[in-house]
């Protein structure tokens, strides 16, 4: 890998091409997401995408969304992008439709659940003098929960899921006290892509007068589209009745660039309680709408390019692919033996690993899979654990290569299912410090 010279600032400039070529030198050992190798982190609508990503973020690259007054153009397509994220995420099918919903652009979905814990916690404080709030939640949803429960002193109770990887609400309800502000369903859960009961969430939060989170950040953006083509029917939405709050990451499955996420609430008295709000300092009113200040335009203006160039059509044709994608790679995996699917999926995200215990010294090593496929071929697969599994988030990049990824999945179990080979490394880093 290539390496910095030294730690210190050059006394003298490179040029351009130099730099530029420095680097190309960099990613050398980065993942090839643009051949479709990579099932994790990059989502790929395709070349023409990107070159309009690119073309909208660099655009935008030195305006500054902390102030729309300098700059409305920014506040204009944020409100663009909300607006239209409010009709996907079935913010009109509302009981009072959508005239009381609002929402706000976050930096990517753990600033979205930070957000929405810190807003469950101020609810709480406020209209039920709660100060040691606590949220109820599975162990399938996001690490970014814990994370925002180190953050706002909100503790977080999680419960096992069953035995297909969905919320069980009856346990949850078991622990929901007079303190809790917040009940959490994934839509689809990241591990294993599974579409929690939203409705008995929603259904548990009307009954014991609190909050619900639909935490779609990965599937917000190509459910709608999978609903349209008859592939999901299960409820998710800010439709169903309980939910009062979402949020959905644009730069996932809406393809664009990193990072923007839309979080929205059902009630504009409670979208009231995010934005923070000073002027205790001899700087004038400071308002902002998140956790940052300074908010880069170039995502923003990529965010809403990207809405406008694929429209319905193009939203509906990426989402077949991927679909398509997913459901060849799934046959592949429920046609071999030795390896299984993890619960039970609903979309394009899931896991798999072998069918037998981890530990047993006769069985396939899951994470010995994993470093054959990239061994063959390139793939990279997430690690996960409990149970030990590979993560495949499949998108529609990955419609051309996934007839090529099936025939290297077969042979590295064949492979492995003759060699026995284990692997010392039991790491599971998904992200990284």
């Amino acid at each position: 890998m290539a390496q910095f010279a030294d730690n210190r600032l050059p006394a003298h400039g490179l040029d351009a091409d130099a730099v530029m070529s420095r680097l190309d030198e960099f990613s050398a050992d980065d993942r090839d997401w643009r051949g479709g190798r990579v099932f994790s982190l990059v989502y790929s609508g395709g070349d023409d995408v990107l070159d309009l990503l690119t073309r909208a973020s660099n655009r935008f690259s030195a305006e500054n969304a902390l102030n729309t007054m300098a700059f409305p153009s920014l506040g204009w397509m944020q409100h663009d992008i909300i607006t239209i994220t409010i009709g996907l995420l079935g913010g009109d099918r509302r009981p009072g439709g959508s005239a009381g919903v609002r929402g706000y652009l976050t930096s990517g979905g753990t600033e979205s659940l930070l957000q929405a814990t810190k807003t469950a916690r101020d609810w709480g404080r406020g209209s039920r003098n709660i100060t040691r709030p606590n949220m109820v939640l599975a162990t399938s949803a996001h690490a970014a929960f814990s994370k925002a429960s180190h953050y706002f002193d909100v503790e977080c109770r999680r419960v096992p899921v069953t035995a297909d990887g969905s919320a069980d609400v009856g346990a949850m309800a078991d622990v929901v006290d007079d303190d809790t502000v917040l009940v959490v369903g994934s839509a689809p859960s990241y591990p294993h892509g599974v579409i929690d009961p939203i409705g008995d969430l929603g259904a548990l939060a009307l009954d014991r007068g609190i909050l619900c989170h639909v935490d779609a950040c990965l599937g917000g953006f190509i459910l709608p589209f999978l609903g349209t083509l008859g592939h999901v029917t299960k409820e998710w939405d800010l439709s169903v009745p309980g939910v009062t709050s979402i949020s959905a990451d644009l730069h996932k499955y809406g393809y664009a660039s990193k990072g923007v996420s839309v979080i929205l609430y059902g009630d504009h008295d409670l979208a009231r309680l995010q934005p923070f709000i000073t002027s205790d300092w001899l700087g004038g009113l400071y308002g902002s709408p998140s956790m940052a200040g300074t908010r880069p335009g170039g995502p923003i203006a990529a965010g809403w390019a990207v809405l406008h160039y694929l429209g319905e059509d193009g939203y509906l044709r990426l989402a077949g692919d991927a679909h398509r994608a997913a459901s060849a790679l799934r046959a592949c995996i429920e046609s071999t033996p030795g390896i299984a699917l993890r619960g039970a999926p609903d979309a394009t995200v899931f896991a798999f690993g072998g069918t037998t215990d981890a530990d047993a010294d006769d069985g396939l090593d899951t994470f010995a899979l994993g470093d054959l496929l990239i061994e063959r071929g390139g793939w990279y697969f997430d690690r996960q654990t409990p149970p030990d599994s590979l993560h495949a988030t499949v998108h529609a990049g990955h419609a051309a290569v996934i007839e090529e990824l099936c025939t290297d999945l077969t042979g590295a179990v064949a492979d492995l299912a003759e060699t026995g080979t284990r692997t010392a490394d039991r790491s599971t880093n998904y992200g990284t410090v």
